[in-house]
């Protein structure tokens, strides 16, 4: 099947937090305090996949406020922390929102997000992902995760559906 023909019918994109939002690197200050480094094209992204009419949401195993932070900057009310079972959780969304498997993407780097890349419409994993994730996955993005790999992903989906051109315009 061809990428474009795996594109089309996307509707939902749910993604990992650790290692595709942000480079995988957790750091706590002297207090214990953690902070996380989000790339600001992946939110701008995120914004685009949402203004064509499309949801975006994170499955992440660890449970952090900064998760919570950012996805109300961008927006995004689908969030699930503290998941052991993503492939379940991923499931009960699509149920939710009357979704087909096939009109869902999921964007992992590492071996809990395997299960989920081989049951969705279209898995992705990020550059730096683990050889067994890139290797189920459908597409593996060309810039690592924290660096730009949601956005990548976002516009490859929204140029297969021709949306791409007309999101932008207010750029141009």
């Amino acid at each position: 099947m061809s990428l474009d023909s795996l594109c089309r019918p996307l509707r939902l994109i749910l993604s990992d937090v650790d290692g595709v939002l942000t480079d995988g690197g957790i750091v706590f200050d002297n207090q214990g305090i953690e902070s996380k480094r989000f790339h600001v094209r992946d939110g701008l992204g995120i914004r685009l996949w949402r203004k064509a009419g499309y949801r975006f949401g994170l499955i992440t195993h660890r449970s952090s406020n900064l998760v919570r932070t950012r996805a109300a900057e961008l927006g995004i009310d689908l969030v699930r922390q503290g998941v052991d079972d993503k492939r379940t959780a991923v499931r009960t969304i699509a149920d939710e929102l009357r979704l087909a498997l096939s009109q869902v993407c999921y964007l992992g780097d590492d071996l809990p997000d395997l299960p989920v890349i081989r049951t969705v419409g279209f898995g992705v994993a990020v550059a730096d992902a683990c050889p067994e994730v890139r290797e189920a996955a459908h597409y593996v993005t060309k810039l690592p995760g924290g660096s730009g790999a949601v956005r990548e992903l976002i516009e490859l989906i929204l140029k297969a559906q021709a949306r791409w051109e007309d999101l932008i315009q207010m750029y141009q």
